[in-house]
């Protein structure tokens, strides 16, 4: 197997034409990417459920919108928490991942992390892939992969993130985003 170039702490943007479900103009973020695999989060699916309904302790501490977003179709029974901690150096509770980007223990103490946290967000389920599936699915253009921005995780509307990330690309990726949602109605 040739070496895997680490991906962790980019972003997958799903190509129009991605036709899982699961991924429909779906934003990733991911949080480790190596030769046994790789495992993100998808930043833009919100749920209706509050953080309070299943981790109470953390419910004060969530950003805008306060509710749990589906990470991806794996373990929806789990939550992770993903924070952004300015600075060199993180609170005990919490795992630099790429950049000011961590992840939360949520079995730690609230109040252990809250003066460090610049934001905070709690997902149900990850996006996971087996050695060489995400490459798979990056050369047949699946994903664009981007250089993802600490603002990214807390986007206050994370419905258009799709777009908001692709825009800020340059050249053709930045055209993709006035890509239409059914491009069978033009």
């Amino acid at each position: 197997m040739t070496e895997v170039s680490s991906l962790t702490g980019r972003l997958l943007v799903a190509a129009p034409a991605l036709a899982d479900p699961n991924f429909d103009r779906a934003v990733v973020l991911l949080l480790d990417h190596d030769g046994k695999g790789s495992l993100g989060v998808v930043l833009n699916r919100p749920t209706p459920v509050d953080v309070g309904d299943i981790l109470e302790s953390w419910a004060d501490h969530a950003g805008e919108p306060g509710v749990v977003f589906q990470g991806g179709p794996v373990s929806l029974d789990s939550a992770l928490g993903l924070a952004v901690i300015p600075g060199d150096e993180g609170p005990l509770g919490w795992r630099r991942v790429y950049g000011a980007i961590g992840l939360v223990d949520l079995e730690t103490p609230p109040e252990l992390l809250v003066k460090a946290l610049g934001s905070l967000r709690i997902f149900a389920g990850y996006a996971g892939w087996g050695p060489g599936q995400l490459e798979d699915e990056l050369k047949r253009g699946a994903w664009y992969v981007v250089e993802s921005e600490p603002g990214d995780v807390s986007s206050p509307r994370p419905e258009g993130l799709w777009r908001a990330v692709l825009r800020r690309q340059r050249g053709e990726l930045a055209m993709i985003a006035t890509y239409p949602d059914d491009a069978s109605l033009n």
